[in-house]
């Protein structure tokens, strides 16, 4: 039996039916692989990084007024707007300026993201992170929105507070920019208290200079963890609560009336010897210049029993918790 061979036309033919069949189908799963990737970014660390930044700030600043403790008193106050706008130029300077995060944002694993030419499918998307980083437009206003913003809104307040435009007795153009002055404030307010419900909701755009811009938050590493430990900030709010409290009980206790309870307890005992009378019973030691406290007739130091009978009208007596009335030097025997 001879093979039968199928001529090339045919075949060709057919490729091209088969070809045209299954174009469609291709478009098809194309289209449904450009799917946008979601992302979630943790409000928390964005929260966090923005408190970071204020902390450095923070700290730069208490360096930068160091220098000039030799100084006029009272002259680095009246520069201090101009000093906060320095610090800030520098930080978006040295971060933003030259696509780096800010040390809050390195802290938290977080850069800036152009949203408005984010790439939504092809072999680019990846993780869903992928992006360029802002602008030269977007970084020179968000430069003027955080840093020039702030020291204008400062030094107009001042300056208002300054000449009292909010009295009744100005001038009626006064006391309209004073009444512009406060609607605009609780615009602003009203204004990022609303973005802030926005930002919980979709966790996208952190104030309201970011979403002007477009300015996103995304992670810089997707394989980054966060690297925040909180064991010193949570020692620092210990001892703050333990601070507190002490300063609001310290006043109430009587420290005469504390020591007489826990002196039974105390493991060297009195004596009741000469020395233990002729010490003074605050600073423990011999009195140069000796008095007596009236009418207990218990010796001390003339500083001691004078600071504290000048300090508080009702001190009593450290030895037997009598109130003291008078001083009176102590007669040579």
């Amino acid at each position: 039996m001879g093979t039968e061979i199928i001529p090339r036309a045919p075949l060709k033919d057919a490729w091209l039916t088969e070809y045209n069949r299954l174009q469609p189908l291709w478009r098809t799963v194309q289209e449904s692989s450009r799917v946008f990737l979601p992302i979630s970014i943790s409000r928390v660390n964005q929260f966090d990084a923005a408190r970071l930044d204020v902390e450095m700030s923070a700290m730069l600043k208490e360096q930068l007024v160091k220098v000039f403790t030799l100084i006029k008193p009272g002259l680095l106050f009246q520069y201090e707007p101009e000093l906060d706008a320095f610090l800030e130029f520098l930080i978006w300077r040295f971060s933003i300026w030259v696509d780096k995060p800010t040390p809050g944002n390195a802290l938290m694993n977080l850069r800036y993201r152009d949203e408005r030419h984010v790439p939504v499918s092809g072999n680019e998307v990846r993780t869903g992170l992928e992006g360029p980083g802002l602008s030269v437009y977007q970084k020179i206003w968000y430069c003027l929105g955080t840093v020039g913003g702030q020291y204008l809104w400062s030094r107009f307040q001042g300056f208002s507070a300054f000449r009292r435009w909010g009295d009744s007795e100005q001038r009626p153009l006064a006391r309209r920019a004073w009444v512009m002055l406060q609607h605009v404030e609780g615009l602003y307010k009203a204004a990022s208290f609303l973005n802030l419900l926005l930002f919980l909701y979709g966790g996208r755009y952190r104030s309201i200079i970011e979403r002007l811009l477009k300015a996103r938050l995304v992670y810089e590493s997707p394989n980054m963890n966060r690297s925040v430990s909180f064991e010193y900030m949570n020692r620092q709010l210990v001892w703050n609560e333990f601070s507190e409290m002490l300063l609001l009980l310290l006043p109430l206790l009587n420290s005469a009336l504390v020591k007489k309870f826990f002196s039974p307890f105390s493991k060297e005992k009195s004596n009741g010897t000469a020395d233990d009378e002729a010490e003074c019973p605050i600073c423990h030691s011999l009195p140069s210049i000796p008095f007596v406290a009236l009418p207990c007739q218990h010796r001390y130091c003339y500083y001691c029993i004078k600071t504290r009978s000048e300090a508080s009208r009702s001190y009593r007596c450290a030895k037997c918790n009598e109130a003291v009335k008078a001083i009176q030097r102590q007669r040579s025997s």
